[in-house]
């Protein structure tokens, strides 16, 4: 069973404080991605930052740090409308104007860290018909055990296509612990035919990883998800993670999907 690697290089929490390589700039975001590719990666998870390294949805700053990978590698653009949790909800579903191949799709508001993310139910519907129209791929990050629900009712309604791709994501302070046990419940819910990763914040992220792969799951992997790539050891950059992604995918005999074949099991159409 092909497993499709997600590189996730930014995200919306560490700066540059915690990890001196993590790459906020465009150029460095690109830059990054590139190499994620080079290493298996075939979908890279985009979050972007201003120039002051704060979480924005900026759709200049969006369109260049695309076009900028696009002239890198093929890699399948995923962009996140997570963004941040002080960026407005209607600056963040803009962002799939742009008509990126895939973009997050978070269901709920939820505690969030110290924070609270917002995502209103009828801005969630209004963004999930937005990328049913433009062909944007819903990438459906659940959270919480209702999150699966509240997507299954978005299914219900008509404002989502199958195959459905979920991401569960576990560690998040607000949201479901990160233990194998969780992990499990979740998968054990999903509709059938849905393709699935698992996203472990932080310690448990190489332990979940190889179990989310052993069940059947792709992987992320990435200084977003954690800095580290073992305990002490801070991780040169993303594409040592992307590399231990890969290396236990093999382990498992599992093959690594290329951009093709992601293309393919993740059910993305003809662009």
């Amino acid at each position: 069973m092909t497993a499709v690697i997600t590189v996730a290089p930014t995200g919306p929490i560490a700066t540059k404080a915690d990890h001196p390589g993590l790459p906020t700039r465009p150029e460095e975001i690109a830059a990054a991605v590139a190499e994620g590719y080079a290493a298996g990666a075939a979908v890279a998870h985009i979050h972007l930052r201003d120039e002051h390294d704060r979480p924005t949805a900026d759709l200049a700053i969006a369109r260049r740090t695309m076009d900028l990978i696009r002239e890198r590698c093929p890699v399948l653009i995923q962009l996140s409308t997570g963004v941040g949790l002080d960026v407005p909800f209607a600056e963040r579903e803009a962002l799939v104007e742009l008509r990126p191949r895939m973009a997050t799709l978070n269901p709920c508001s939820m505690s969030f860290g110290a924070g609270e993310f917002r995502n209103p139910p009828d801005g969630v519907r209004r963004l999930a018909a937005r990328m049913r129209e433009l062909g944007v791929k819903p990438e459906l990050e659940i959270y919480d055990t209702g999150h699966l629900d509240a997507c299954l009712r978005l299914l219900d309604e008509q404002l989502l296509v199958e195959p459905l791709q979920f991401s569960i994501v576990l560690g998040v302070r607000g949201g479901m612990a990160a233990t194998a046990r969780n992990l499990m419940s979740m998968v054990d819910r999903l509709p059938v035919g849905a393709v699935w990763q698992v996203i472990a914040i932080g310690r448990a992220n190489l332990r979940l990883t190889a179990i989310g792969l052993a069940l059947g799951g792709n992987a992320r992997a990435g200084l977003e998800d954690t800095l580290y790539l073992r305990k002490g050891e801070l991780a040169a950059g993303n594409e040592p993670l992307v590399s231990r992604a890969v290396a236990l995918a093999h382990a498992l005999d599992r093959p690594v999907a290329d951009v093709g074949r992601a293309e393919a099991l993740l059910g993305l159409g003809e662009r």
